[in-house]
């Protein structure tokens, strides 16, 4: 038997409609704020994420998915959503119009890690990216667009923490007193870090094997070595953020896992066991130099990504349904071969003026027709025999008040539609027990 590959899922009937709403949410939210779609292929060259290769992030060194097509190229599979996003605004131009971008993408990424709760090789992300100025309005416009959504599926306990990085003169600077300092306690650090002190040493703040440790926790922060460009910069987004009634934390030491970030870096926490220690359900920050080194002008960036899976696993949590459970507005009941002909044209019939609606296929008793109507949710169970048709009427049963009427075949939508419409107005006392 084939099974799927480790570290993926599928995603079934019943768990697809969850998937579906959420996506249905996420891209109103985007419309309110004037973020549009792109959609990007989810292989790129394998430079588009490798650009460099002092690249300290265990994403680009050890978990992307590279491949040799047919032609010799080698390719990989997007591991995040950024990249490629800002690939396609150099390739296409968008910059032309000197105005801001601002985009939102949903689709699959893929990275080679462990698998555990809230974490799969595959995965799906849904994602923000803006370009334009280096304005702090705009770092904020994107994390407020995030409360936006989640305000938006009605989840809650959660805790934005933030942090900057600071400008390229101000990271130098951070840099190597950092590298001083872990220099001295290199003893202390485990091998990958050993190995980013001299690629990059902010990295080794995000590791997650010495994170408890007390030389991480007593390492310098970066806010002593900020110059005054970059601490006016940060300062403007905490007193917007403080505007807005957004709370957050300030983090020291909060870095974020790509070596692009600068300025502005947050997360989003999730404040549950239910993710283990994988609770951050949203993360990102400003990225001032990507577009530049991927052939584009000098445009920063600030975008965020959200794990669709892990918000899924919060919103279970928190006992929050964003779908309705499955309903049809009528199952139809057939009774002899010529119902079941004139059946399958009043279904046709049916969906075309927007009824959901289904039927039996497999000639079937009554009482199993009956039991897969039950297990549809079925408003109404309509049946129908050779005699119905001879005397152009249908039988009509109301699922909810247990009654039964006949109806005549060429009324029988406008009555549907009637008695859907005064069910969907009256707050469902209609569905009371009827005296018919």
């Amino acid at each position: 038997m084939l099974t799927k590959p480790k570290g993926t899922y599928d995603i079934l009937p019943g768990e697809s409609q969850k998937w579906a709403k959420l996506e249905q949410v996420f891209r109103r939210v985007c419309e309110i704020a004037n973020y549009e779609e792109i959609r990007t292929p989810i292989f790129e060259q394998y430079e588009t994420f490798h650009r460099d290769q002092t690249d300290s992030s265990d994403m680009v060194n050890k978990e992307t998915y590279d491949f040799i097509d047919r032609g010799e190229r080698k390719m990989t599979l997007r591991p995040e959503g950024t990249a490629g996003c800002v690939r396609a605004y150099v390739e296409n131009k968008l910059y032309a119009s000197n105005k801001i971008s601002k985009l939102f993408y949903f689709g699959p990424m893929f990275r080679y890690e462990r698998p555990q709760k809230g974490r799969y090789r595959q995965f799906y992300q849904f994602g923000l990216e803006a370009y334009g100025p280096k304005s702090a309005l705009l770092d904020v416009d994107i994390i407020s667009t995030a409360i936006l959504l989640f305000k938006a599926i009605g989840l809650n306990k959660l805790r934005v923490r933030i942090n900057t990085l600071g400008d390229k003169e101000s990271r130098d600077k951070y840099r190597e007193v950092l590298v001083n300092y872990f220099t001295k306690n290199i003893d202390y650090l485990c091998a990958d870090c050993k190995d980013r002190l001299n690629k990059n040493p902010l990295r080794i703040l995000d590791c997650k094997v010495d994170k408890d440790s007390e030389v991480l926790k007593k390492a310098p922060c970066i806010s002593d070595y900020l110059n005054e460009e970059s601490k006016a910069h940060f300062k403007e987004v905490i007193d917007s953020l403080d505007r807005l009634g957004i709370s957050y934390v300030l983090d020291p030491h909060l870095v974020r896992g790509l070596d692009y970030y600068s300025d502005t870096v947050f997360e989003i926490e999730y404040l549950s066991d239910v993710l283990g220690n994988q609770n951050v359900i949203c993360a990102g920050g400003r990225y001032n130099n990507l577009v530049k080194e991927l052939g584009g002008p000098d445009i920063p960036g600030v975008g965020l990504a959200f794990g669709m899976d892990r918000i899924l696993l919060a919103l279970e949590n928190e006992n929050i349904k964003i779908v309705k459970d499955k309903e049809l507005h009528f199952f139809l009941i057939t009774l002899g071969n010529l119902a079941k002909e004139e059946g399958q044209k009043l279904i046709y019939d049916a969906r075309l003026r927007g009824f959901k609606c289904d039927m039996s296929y497999q000639g079937q008793s009554l009482k199993a027709q009956f039991k897969e109507a039950d297990y549809n949710n079925s408003l109404f169970t309509l049946i129908l025999g050779d005699d119905e048709i001879a005397n152009n009427n249908i039988n009509v049963k109301n699922n909810q008040t247990k009654t039964q009427e006949t109806v005549k075949l060429n009324e029988l939508f406008d009555y549907l539609l009637s008695k859907i419409n005064n069910c969907a107005n009256c707050g469902g006392k209609c569905h009371e027990k009827s005296t018919n």
